[in-house]
């Protein structure tokens, strides 16, 4: 075999060890599965063997199914789908069946068997340790999780998870693992009665190997007479209350828009009035329906394939190989410096701080040892090595210290003059390979540049806030910035693990001129006298994570001013003043309302509570409207207007890859994952309905709904923009 290897000893047990060659971690492939068929048969049917352990050959123990495989053969089932639909769902069933087939025949092959995990067991490979009879963990592997991350992408648990962990801890314990995507540690999971024990690594073998001496005859419980579930099953008193109310949290979690949280929900409830066999059977026909629907499609794509092949540096430059970025300067130790300074220690990055006074750098540091003393109370880290983390940042006024950095942040305000000149003292200090990065939200690079005497050498690195929790990095590219700059960026969001995307230059850039048109359309329709409150239920219903006047509050009102001034005071008589400019101006000026960090904006905050301001009505120009807009209308307006922003970029050329548009979208701004991303929501409407309803919304509400002619041009050819864009390495996937 290729991807196993089976060791007998003395006593006849076999050692399955699973390691697939030339992979970084074991996944479960249509080769693996075959293999898996091959060495459960020959245990079954060796009198000498008298059972066997499963473990792993490499750090992890397996990391689920290849979503890569899958999507290939998702691609040629979609045209088949368009043909005969019934018979694309029957051969994705056979498709899709065997694994649930293989881990069946595992947990019913006739001799006991082992999982001897060590390292990270996530969806199938969970699923795998499951299909044992006895599960052994190590507890000194600091990576190791067990877990289903499978809602996160769109499916469900789909090889027994949905049926196997109900049976082993109850219905109620169940959901957080199977709704919520929870991954757990050895301990808690012990705890939880999912793994018979927890052993050093150096003894997993042995303690896997010693539990199957001794249970000769082991089978699964649900395999057993008289199988109980524990804390009763669906039908009984104890077990019903999770389903009377199920439905309706998770229509309140998920609004409608991730069907895969109710098909999780009818499999186990299906399933657990069913025989195993049978019960497997039903999950595999919901996570079918999961695969043909674009949900799951859109979302595999971005949230798997794309964002792994993004955060590997898919868009290095061929010129640039890897390199290291092992200390870098922050020049700015606000919120976003700090912010900048604490993902670069904890990846293990020397760090200068710098601001205008020691009281301010020292401020900036305390966000570090402020967030590792949160993770030492929570048991996350000890105390020793949150003191060597912030121990890498050194908070300074000198600007001398710059001197050997490999790359510069600055962080300082929205303000062209103070950037000038940040950049000209920096200048003077570090090395001529080193890359000054500004971490603008809105001015160009190119004009930033400008103050710079190496201006190759210069590049935008934007930010989200709170840097620490958001995963997206911008990397704006200038007029001449080179290439050798953009790779040194892409080493460093490497490093601090960020999603990278890189686009060109323009007022905004990318994440920025997008958001701005999800915030100015909710303001826009506030002007208009549409209710507030049915403005931000709608964005959520619509998958947005916050509504476009809450998002406003969490970036900070002031912020919005100052780039409006900012904008207008470079734009000159060329800047168009719009409907929003006049509530941000009053907001700001008239009633000091700055959003959250104040605890007055759109809304008013008492500590985690907040409301609706009740004086919002009189931004109303013409009052409130009587008859209101109907809730789709609001979404479509919510929607189409980042959508068609996002469809400017890639028609302007500031965006070039569209993996990279909706991966931008998702983690920049929240753009509703279920979609796959902006660009993936157009792709999935169709170019020719979509510029069909954005006219309509043009006609009604204004030209902020105008569609590029790039836009049109693939209404009329039926083209998608994964296929007139996609890198031509990357179509098959």
């Amino acid at each position: 075999m290729k991807h196993f290897s089976l060791d007998i000893d003395k006593d006849g047990i076999a050692l399955v060890t699973f390691d697939s060659p030339e992979r970084s971690m074991n996944v479960l492939s249509n080769d693996v599965i075959n293999e898996i068929n091959e060495w459960v048969a020959k245990i079954s049917e060796d009198d000498s063997i008298k059972g066997a352990v499963v473990t792993s050959g490499k750090s992890a123990f397996c990391a689920g199914a290849d979503l890569e495989e899958m999507g290939g053969r998702f691609t040629n089932l979609a045209k088949l789908m368009k043909v005969d639909e019934q018979a694309a769902k029957r051969e994705l069933f056979e498709v899709v069946f065997p694994l649930n087939a293989a881990f069946r025949a595992l947990e019913t092959c006739g001799k006991p068997v082992a999982a001897a995990v060590n390292g990270l067991a996530l969806g199938g490979g969970f699923e795998l340790a499951l299909a044992c009879h006895a599960r052994f963990v190590a507890d000194d592997n600091p990576k190791l999780k067990l877990g289903f991350p499978e809602v996160m992408i769109g499916l469900l648990p789909g090889a027994g998870g949905t049926q196997r962990v109900p049976r082993m801890i109850g219905l109620m314990n169940a959901a957080p693992l199977l709704l919520q995507a929870k991954q757990i540690k050895a301990k808690e999971a012990l705890s939880m009665g999912l793994v018979n024990a927890v052993v050093p690594m150096a003894e997993l073998i042995d303690a896997a190997k010693a539990w199957v001496l001794e249970n000769p005859k082991a089978k699964q419980p649900w395999d057993q007479d008289r199988f109980k579930f524990p804390g009763g099953g669906p039908w009984t008193p104890q077990g019903f209350p999770m389903f009377a109310g199920s439905s309706a949290m998770v229509r309140k979690e998920s609004f409608g828009n991730y069907p895969a949280m109710g098909n999780i929900l009818r499999c186990v409830y299906e399933g657990a009035q069913l025989p195993m066999d049978a019960a497997l059977r039903v999950e595999t026909r919901y996570f079918c329906d999961l695969l043909l629907r674009p949900e799951s499609h859109n979302m595999i794509r971005s949230l798997f394939m794309s964002k792994q092949a993004i955060d590997k540096g898919d868009a290095r430059p061929k010129s640039q190989k890897p390199g290291e970025v092992n200390k870098v300067g922050i020049i700015g130790a606000g919120f976003m410096g700090a912010g900048v300074a604490y993902v670069s220690a904890m990846a293990g990055i020397e760090v200068v701080l710098i601001d205008r006074d020691q009281e301010a750098a020292d401020k900036g540091k305390q966000l570090t040892i402020d967030e590792q003393a949160k993770r030492v109370k929570r048991k996350k880290t000890t105390q020793e090595k949150a003191d060597a983390i912030a121990a890498r940042i050194t908070a300074t006024t000198d600007y001398a210290l710059l001197k050997d950095v490999d790359l510069v942040v600055e962080a300082v305000f929205e303000d062209s003059d103070l950037k000038a000149k940040i950049t000209k003292m920096v200048e003077e200090v570090i090395g001529d390979t080193a890359i000054f990065g500004s971490n603008t939200s809105s001015i160009p690079i190119t004009d930033l540049a400008k103050a710079s005497a190496r201006p190759e050498n210069f590049i935008g690195l934007h930010f989200f806030s709170p840097v620490h929790k958001m995963a997206l990095l911008e990397i704006i590219k200038g007029e001449k910035t080179s290439e050798y700059a953009i790779s040194r960026a892409l080493d460093f969001a490497t490093k601090i693990r960020k999603t990278p995307i890189v686009v060109e230059d323009t007022r905004g850039f990318y994440a920025n001129r997008c958001v701005m048109r999800y915030i100015n359309e909710g303001m826009n329709m506030l002007s208009e006298g549409v209710k507030p409150a049915l403005i931000e239920n709608a964005a959520k219903g619509a998958g947005m994570p916050v509504g476009p006047l809450s998002l406003q509050d969490e970036v900070a009102i002031d912020l919005g001013y100052k780039v409006l001034k900012q904008t207008k005071a470079d734009l000159g008589n060329n800047y168009v003043a719009g409907r929003i400019d006049p509530i941000l101006i009053a907001m700001v000026e008239k009633h000091e309302r700055l959003g959250r960090k104040n605890g007055k904006g759109f809304y008013d905050y008492n500590g985690r509570e907040k409301s609706l301001w009740p004086e919002l009505g009189q931004f109303a120009v013409e009052g409130l409207l009587e008859t209101q807009p109907s809730l789709q209308e609001v979404k479509d307006r919510i929607m189409y207007a980042q959508a068609i922003e996002a469809a400017r970029t890639m028609a302007e050329g500031i965006v070039h890859d569209p993996r990279e548009a909706d991966l931008g979208s998702i983690f920049g701004w929240g753009f509703a994952p279920f979609t796959g991303g902006a660009i993936s929501f157009i792709d999935t409407i169709g170019a020719k309905r979509f510029v069909a309803r954005a006219d309509e919304l043009r006609d009604a509400h204004g030209d902020q709904f105008e569609v590029p002619e790039l836009l049109r041009d693939m209404a009329q050819s039926g083209e998608t923009f994964y296929g007139k864009f996609r890198p031509k390495t990357d179509k098959a996937a």
